[in-house]
Formats: C-alpha cells, sequence, structure tokens
C-alpha cells in the first residue's frame, strides 16, 4: 500500500511538468503543422489569383505542356517558360487572360533564382536576385507590372545560378504566382499571416533556450556537473528555434535584409548540427575521442564555410552543399559511435543513444528530400526536433532538483570536511601529547645525566636522538598530510634508539620491503611504544619487537610483531581508554583510507597489521 501511495505521489508531483511538456509538443507540432498546410498556397481567398498557361523547354530542348502538379527541375539549367498569366476573383470566378496594365502588379516568388521577362514590344525586364558583387542572394516576393497589350505569349527565362538546394523554385514560382494588391496590401498580410505559426513556434523555441541557458548558468556557479550539457542543449535549441523563424513563408516581409535572412538561415542550421553533434559526444564514452575529432573537423568545416564566401564571389547558398555533405559524413561517423555505444552499455544510457540516432538520420533524409525535389527546408528534421525538444525538457526538469540537491550536498560535504580537519587536527594534537609524557621526559633526562659521567659520547647520541624525536612530535602539528614510509621510520628508529638505552636486554629488528608509500605520522611509533610497554616490559627480561613493511597487488601494509606476553583478543579493547590506539584508526582511516588488525595471544605475542589500499595512495 506505501508503494502505491509513493506511485501516486510521484505521478501527481510530475503532473504540471508533464503537463506543460504535453501542452508544449502539442503546441509546437500544430504550428508546424498548420505552417506546411498554408505555406503550399500563395494567398488566401480575399485576394486574385494568378495561374500561368502555357509550356516549357528546358535549355534549347523541345517544348512541354505546363501541367498543374507536374515537376519541372530547376537545376538542369535554364528553363524558359512561354504563355499567358489567367486570373480568378476571389470568388474562384474566371476572370479572362491578364493583359497589360501598370496598375495591376503579379507577384512572383523567387527562391535564388533570376528572372528575364520578354513582352513583345518592350524591352527585356531582368530581376536579378542572385548577384554575390551586389550581396544579393535569397528568397523573396517580387512585384512585376507588365505593360504589353499584344497577345503574343509572354516568355520569362529562369536563370538558376545554383545546383543544388532550390530544385522546386520553378514549381513553387508558378504555384504561388498572385495578384498583389497595390491599395490594401492584403498581399504582404496574408504571406505574413502563413507563415506566422512557424515564426511563432520558433519565438517560442527560442524563448524555451532560455530556461537551457538560465539553468546552466545557474550550475556553472555553484560549480556542479551538468552545466555544460546544459549549456549545449540552451544553444541548440537557440538555434533551431532561429532555423524555424528564419525558414518561414514570408520572412522577407518580416524581415526585408533578403540576404541577412540567407546568412541567418544557413548559419542557424549549421550552428543547430553542430550543438547537436556537441551534445551527442557529451554521452560518448567508449568512443568520446573519435567523437570529440570529428566534431573539431566539423567546427573547421563551418568556419571555412562562413569564411570562403567573404572572401571571394561563391555564394554563401553555395557552401550549403559541401557543408552538408560533410555534415552527413560526420553523422555517420558518429551515428556509428552511438551503435557501438548501445552495444556496449549496461546502463539507463542505451535510450539516449537511441534518441541521439534520430536527428543524425532525420538530417540526411532532409537533404535528400532536397536534392531530389521532394519538399523543401529541413520538414523532417523539424518535426523529429519537437520530439528531442520533449526529452531534453524532461531531462531539465530532472536535472534543476538534481543540481539543487548536488549544491546542498555539496555544502554538506564542504562542512563534514571542516568538521573532519578539526577532528583531525585534534587527533594529531592529542597523539603528539600522549608520546610526550612527563614520565618519558624525566627517564630519559635521567638517562642523559647518568651517562653524561659513564659514557659522554654516548649521552650527546642520546641528546640527538632525543632532540629528533621532540622535533618529530612537534612537527607534526603543522602537517596535515600523510608523510612517506621512510620518513616515519626515521622518527621510530629516533625512539627506538632511546629506548634501547633504558632497555639494553630488548631486540629490535626492522625489514623495509617497501617504504615509497604515504602514511600517517605518528602511526608506527605509538604501536612500537605500546609492545614494549604492554608487552616485553612485563616479560623477566629481553624480548623482541619486529616491524616489517611490504606490499601486495592491493595494498601496503606494515606489520609490528612482539613476543611479549599478549593478551586475550575475546575481551574488547576499551579505546577511551587507549586513545593512542583510536587516534591511529581515525587518522588511518581519514587521510588513507587505511585500517589496523589486531592479533595476539596469551603467552606468545601480539600483531599489529596496518593495510592502506593502493588505489587510495594514488
Amino acid at each position: 500500500m506505501s508503494n502505491l501511495k509513493n506511485k501516486i505521489h510521484k505521478i501527481k508531483k510530475a503532473y504540471f511538468p508533464i503537463a506543460g511538456i504535453v501542452f508544449l509538443l502539442l503546441l509546437a507540432v500544430f504550428l508546424l503543422w498548420f505552417n506546411n498546410r498554408t505555406s503550399q498556397q500563395a494567398v488566401s481567398a480575399l485576394v486574385a489569383q494568378v495561374y500561368f498557361d502555357g509550356e516549357y523547354r528546358i535549355g534549347d530542348g523541345e517544348w512541354q505542356e505546363i501541367v498543374e502538379g507536374e515537376h519541372i527541375p530547376a537545376t538542369k539549367g535554364d528553363v524558359t517558360l512561354r504563355g499567358d498569366f489567367h486570373m480568378r476573383a476571389p470568388d474562384g470566378e474566371y476572370v479572362g487572360v491578364y493583359r497589360g496594365d501598370e496598375d495591376v502588379r503579379i507577384a512572383f516568388y523567387i527562391n535564388h533564382i533570376n528572372l528575364t521577362f520578354y513582352e513583345d514590344g518592350c524591352e527585356p525586364l531582368t530581376v536579378e536576385m542572385e548577384n554575390p558583387s551586389f550581396g544579393n542572394c535569397g528568397v523573396s516576393w517580387v512585384p512585376i507590372s507588365f505593360i504589353s497589350q499584344s497577345t503574343e505569349p509572354i516568355e520569362i527565362v529562369v536563370h538558376n545560378p545554383h545546383s543544388f538546394g532550390n530544385e522546386t523554385a520553378i514549381d513553387e514560382m508558378l504555384s504561388k504566382v498572385s495578384y498583389w494588391d497595390r491599395t490594401t496590401s492584403l498581399f504582404e498580410k496574408d504571406i505574413l499571416s502563413s507563415g506566422e505559426p512557424q515564426r511563432n513556434a520558433g519565438v517560442l523555441l527560442m524563448l524555451i533556450s532560455l530556461l537551457f541557458l538560465g539553468t546552466a548558468l545557474f550550475s556553472s556557479l555553484i560549480h556542479i556537473k551538468n552545466s555544460r550539457l546544459l549549456l549545449l542543449l540552451g544553444l541548440l535549441v537557440l538555434f533551431a528555434g532561429a532555423y524555424f523563424v528564419y525558414s518561414s513563408e514570408g520572412i522577407s516581409f518580416w524581415s526585408e535584409s533578403i540576404a541577412s535572412n540567407t546568412t541567418l538561415l544557413g548559419a542557424s542550421m549549421m550552428f543547430y548540427m553542430l550543438f547537436l553533434s556537441m551534445t551527442i559526444v557529451c554521452f560518448l564514452k567508449v568512443t568520446k575521442k573519435i567523437g570529440a575529432v570529428t566534431v573539431a573537423l566539423l567546427g573547421g568545416i563551418n568556419a571555412v564555410s562562413f569564411v570562403l564566401p567573404t572572401v571571394s564571389n561563391i555564394f554563401f547558398y553555395d557552401v550549403w552543399i559541401w557543408w552538408g555533405i560533410a555534415q552527413i559524413v560526420a553523422n555517420a561517423v558518429l551515428g556509428g559511435c552511438l551503435v557501438k555505444e548501445f552495444l556496449y552499455s549496461r546502463t539507463k544510457l542505451k535510450w539516449a543513444y537511441i534518441v541521439a540516432f534520430l536527428p543524425l538520420v532525420s538530417f540526411v533524409a532532409d537533404v535528400f528530400g532536397i536534392w531530389i525535389g521532394s519538399w523543401r527546408g529541413g520538414v523532417v528534421s523539424q518535426y523529429v526536433f519537437i520530439l528531442l525538444l520533449a526529452v531534453a525538457i524532461i531531462m531539465v526538469l530532472k536535472l534543476i532538483p538534481g543540481n539543487i540537491n548536488a549544491a546542498t550536498k555539496a555544502k554538506e560535504l564542504e562542512m563534514e570536511k571542516i568538521v573532519l580537519n578539526a577532528e583531525l587536527a585534534e587527533s594529531r594534537i592529542s597523539t603528539m601529547m600522549s608520546q610526550i609524557r612527563p614520565h618519558f621526559i624525566y627517564n630519559t633526562l635521567g638517562s642523559i645525566e647518568q651517562l653524561c659521567d659513564l659514557d659522554p659520547p654516548k649521552a650527546g647520541e642520546l641528546v640527538h636522538n632525543f632532540a629528533k624525536y621532540l622535533r618529530g612530535n612537534f612537527g607534526e602539528l603543522d602537517n596535515p598530510k600523510p608523510i612517506l614510509m621512510s620518513q616515519e621510520m626515521d622518527h621510530v628508529h629516533h625512539y627506538v634508539s632511546i629506548e634501547n638505552v633504558r632497555f639494553p636486554d630488548m631486540t629490535f629488528s626492522f625489514e623495509m620491503n617497501s617504504e615509497d608509500f604515504h602514511i600517517p605520522a605518528l602511526t608506527i611509533q605509538p604501536i612500537v611504544e605500546n609492545a614494549i610497554k604492554h608487552g616485553l616490559m612485563k616479560l623477566q627480561k629481553g624480548g623482541t619487537i619486529r616491524v616489517v613493511s611490504y606490499e601486495t597487488e592491493t595494498d601496503y601494509c606494515v606489520s609490528v610483531v612482539d613476543d611479549g606476553v599478549g593478551f586475550d583478543t575475546s575481551l574488547l579493547i576499551d579505546e577511551r581508554k587507549h586513545v593512542g590506539l583510536r587516534n591511529i584508526r581515525e587518522r588511518l582511516k581519514a587521510m588513507v583510507n587505511g585500517t589496523i588488525e589486531i592479533e595476539s595471544t596469551v603467552g606468545v605475542g601480539t600483531s599489529v597489521i596496518i593495510k592502506i589500499p593502493k588505489e587510495e595512495i594514488k
């Protein structure tokens, strides 16, 4: 029952975000569908319709009848159209063949092509939309007034300076040719309204991108992960929105700078795919290097695509084909990376690899569709992007609380670290103070006093070792980090040299098979001292302490073994009384994730083993 309540609570908690996502998804899909439906017609029934009746030929080929709905290729050479313009009233009534009237203008949709009009008895009229010398290159509506009263057919020569990208330019021009109302501006208003849904969708996406960018900024300010991914998603959505806006119907009326519109359209498309590729690389694990190199090369190609038109007479529109080919190759490489990641992955990222594959395939489909003239613009990519948008918003909604929790956790860890450092400092002081006991100092000074009369050189050696011992203890106060095992053993030797003067019958053995690792200071010396105090001093005489360091495949180890009286390990050691032992255990755990094990047998002796994992040392 409690599990069911938890699930219901989670569903309620996610209700509003999910509802918002569904609403945005449906709204964007509707806007795209409505735009694609309305953009197939030039204007509404409020404006008189115009259609061209006649024939065409490609180059010097044979004349062919123009059939409505039949494709006329625009990239196979110059096309000549010959015939008459016919007009219908807004109610659909046929008006008749159009003849010269300066007050009546015909609107032509020009998609990266140049038109030359020939009327009987008139000078040819050329509309040169594509001219790099004048910076012209783009899509626009152009009004033309025909003035000849002749009954001879009008001829239109269509010149396309491009070989790719506007295969359907003539089809679009003929299907959208319309009467341009000079007085009421109904034409401009209707064209603008036909592209308004897609422009609104684009503006909506650009606003949504602020959600991603704002979250990325918040994440970067508190120094937590995912900020780079959120930044890429924000830029991806931003440029996708720009592409929606600048590929919409009537953009030349919404923004009258034709060349700039083309540049912004191409730039938004290029940057969208670049940031999409960079986002995909963020999810790669096994093939990350291949993906990174691919994206770097793609970025270089993008830079060349922008620079080349500025230093030559090449149209920016014409570099799109080469950029498209490069992007298809990059998509193939990234697609292969995604397949390999999918096969090797054992995590929940499998679904991400499938989702990331979709925009790569949709881009290839759009390039192929434009090439054969099946559709114009990235129609498939637009719908796939809406799907990705929904997924991305879900990710953000999950990352935002995750980021907040991570920030809170980071603060908690920081506080824990401060407390731990304070405890370690206290532990170091306690350890030092436990080693410098008054009776130890008195006994050592007493030994020095006796040796001054009996053996002055040995007294001097004892003073030297005692000074080194004290320096090692006091130096530990300012050393919060582990020290080399060789340094720790120097301190042990100084201590043993002091004790050996008092207990000459005790034997100390050292076997250092490994010293190139770090250990908390004052770790071995207190253990040796305990072995003397609790093990050997309770014997009638003598005794041996053996210190050995070695390493295994996983650990660095130090053992301190004595043959003293030992003790019963079934009796728990009260570490509240044995402060030195407790400090050693705590510092080993906190500083190097080490452990300490104690084994003892009554009448045989005691063994203390310290283990320090190698990965912690690294």
